[in-house]
């Protein structure tokens, strides 16, 4: 088994299902390094710096927290893993959607790193309609996302999305 997993993502921002997916793999590995992607086709919401340390505070209190690290990165991201001694891509599926997509990039991923596996990790059911985007689009027209989002992260969107009469 490989000591070291990398969970990639944008994490803008982290949700529970995303949580769901870090804790589950904490269960599956010694290390996980949370990777942020830094993707010039995306305009995040967040700085890397507080998409860190959403995560953080969402897991400080779990059993296996210390053993999560963080980290940015460009660029493919088998060659992250290479430099992190990662064998492992963990990555969450939410439908039929995301597997397409995953499938493809885990094959790509594989022509070109054949000793880097990807494993999926189907997200908690209450979590599979929940993306990044659409909590990022509730939250802008002032919507409730306290059962999508960390604590932390809701208090961020809030600030980041003051509605109009609000208090």
């Amino acid at each position: 088994m490989s000591k070291v997993a990398v969970y990639p993502g944008t994490f803008d921002p982290i949700t529970n299902g995303h949580v769901d997916i870090l804790r589950r793999s904490l269960r599956i590995f010694p290390r996980v390094v949370i990777a942020i992607a830094v993707n010039p086709r995306k305009t995040p919401l967040f700085t890397p710096e507080e998409r860190i340390t959403f995560i953080r505070d969402a897991v400080a209190t779990d059993e296996g927290a210390d053993r999560v690290d963080y980290d940015v990165f460009g660029g493919l991201l088998i060659d992250y893993c290479r430099t992190r001694g990662a064998e492992t891509i963990v990555r969450g599926l939410r439908a039929v959607a995301d597997f397409e997509y995953e499938f493809q990039l885990a094959h790509m991923n594989r022509r070109l790193a054949p000793s880097i596996d990807t494993m999926f990790l189907m997200t908690a059911e209450e979590n599979f309609y929940v993306s990044s985007s659409l909590v990022k689009e509730v939250a802008s027209f002032g919507g409730d996302v306290s059962g999508f989002v960390p604590p932390g992260v809701e208090r961020a969107l809030v600030a980041k999305f003051p509605q109009p009469g609000a208090r």
